[in-house]
């Protein structure tokens, strides 16, 4: 019961974020998921409905680059980063998805600003 209560919590705090966070050409939305495994993010053009960049921590170099969660978590963000700079994006909004700030939402988010993206 207690797994429902959390996921409808998410989900409702997710809507709340969604209705002013909007992803254009000129700055996409930087979407994060995490599963208990893996982070995954990626750069959404909400006009078009189409993903710009992505990046998890399935990928192997990143598996293999880092030992601890959040360690990986830093790298998707850097990854992302790197993506994104070469398809011209300096700029994104972000959306934690209706996660807290917190954790590896926040390594994540910290590596994608070390790779130079800006929000």
């Amino acid at each position: 019961m207690q797994v429902k209560v959390k996921r409808h919590h998410r989900l409702r705090v997710k809507r709340r974020i969604r209705k002013k966070v909007f992803g254009t050409p000129e700055r996409p939305r930087l979407s994060v998921f995490r599963s208990n495994r893996y982070m995954y993010a990626q750069l959404i053009d909400d006009t078009r409905g189409v993903t710009l960049a992505s990046a998890s921590s399935r990928e192997a170099d990143i598996q293999s680059g880092a030992a601890r969660p959040i360690e990986r978590s830093r790298l998707v963000g850097l990854k992302l980063a790197e993506r994104a700079k070469a398809a011209g994006i300096e700029k994104v909004v972000f959306d934690r998805n209706g996660y807290k700030y917190h954790g590896n939402v926040r390594a994540l988010a910290e590596g994608a600003r070390e790779g130079g993206l800006i929000f």
